[in-house]
C-alpha cells in the first residue's frame, strides 16, 4: 500500500516540496481511510420490542407511544440503535412465544425487550404458564445471540392479593434466572392516576407515555451501552 501511494504521487506530479511523503503520513492516511471505511459499513444495533397494546400505541396517534419516544431519544442522544416495534394489541405470552422465532430470524436483533404478560393476568391465566412462555422467549433470544430485557407489570387488586403478588414476583424471579435487566413496573407513576387513562381504564393516554418511557429508559440505555 505504501509503494502504491508513492507511485500515485509521482504520477500526479506532486513534488517532495509540495508534499513531504514519509511513513508517518502514509500510516495517517491509511488510518483515516480505515476509519471512514469502518464507519461506512457499521450498522446500528437492532432493538426488537415484543409487547402488547401498551407498546403498540392502542388508541393513540402514531408516534406518541413510549416506543416511538424511545426511538427519538436514541436519535437525540446519538445512540447507535434502531427499534423494531413488533408489539400487537391483545398479545399474550403464548402469542409472543409463537411469533418470536420468525422475528429473530428476520431482524436478527441485538436486544429483545419483552413487554408481555398483562393480557395473561387480565384473563386470569396461570402464572406458571406465563413464566414458562417468558422463559422460552428469553431462551430463544439468547440462542440467536440477542440479549433480553424484561418489562414487568402489576395486576389490579381486584384480581386477588395472592394472584397479584405471584404475578408481579414472576418478573423478578425470571430476571434473576436468566440474568436479564428488569423494569419492575412500566406503569409506575401512571397506574394510580385515573386521568392518565383512556375511557376503557386500561390503556394510558398519550400524555402518560413520557412517564412510561422515564420508567423504561434508564434500563434500556444501560443495557444498550453494556458490552
Amino acid at each position: 500500500m505504501l509503494k502504491d501511494l508513492k507511485g500515485f504521487i509521482r504520477l500526479s506530479g506532486w513534488s517532495s516540496l509540495t508534499l513531504r511523503f514519509n511513513g508517518w503520513l502514509a500510516l495517517t492516511l491509511l488510518a483515516i481511510l480505515a476509519g471512514i471505511s469502518g464507519s461506512a459499513y457499521s450498522a446500528p444495533k437492532t432493538v426488537l420490542v415484543l409487547g402488547d397494546s401498551l407498546s403498540a400505541e392502542y388508541g393513540l396517534a402514531r408516534g406518541t407511544g413510549w416506543v416511538a419516544l424511545a426511538e427519538e431519544k436514541l436519535r437525540t442522544q446519538k445512540i447507535d440503535a434502531a427499534i423494531v416495534n413488533a408489539s400487537v394489541s391483545g398479545e399474550t405470552t403464548s402469542g409472543g412465544r409463537s411469533r418470536l422465532p420468525a422475528l429473530l430470524e428476520k431482524y436478527k436483533p441485538a436486544l429483545v425487550v419483552i413487554e408481555l404478560g398483562a393480557n395473561d393476568g387480565l384473563r386470569g391465566l396461570p402464572v406458571a404458564a406465563a413464566q414458562a412462555n417468558l422463559q422460552a422467549m428469553a431462551d430463544a433470544a439468547k440462542h440467536s445471540n440477542a440479549r433480553v430485557m424484561l418489562v414487568g407489570m402489576r395486576m389490579p387488586p381486584n384480581y386477588g392479593r395472592d394472584y397479584a403478588d405471584k404475578f408481579y414476583a414472576m418478573y423478578g424471579t425470571l430476571a434473576k434466572q436468566i440474568n436479564a435487566p428488569l423494569v419492575p413496573f412500566m406503569l409506575e407513576g401512571v397506574a394510580d392516576k385515573p386521568e392518565l387513562f383512556q375511557p376503557d381504564r386500561l390503556h394510558p393516554v398519550a400524555s402518560a407515555h413520557p412517564v412510561i418511557l422515564a420508567n423504561i429508559w434508564p434500563t434500556l440505555q444501560k443495557t444498550l451501552k453494556a458490552k
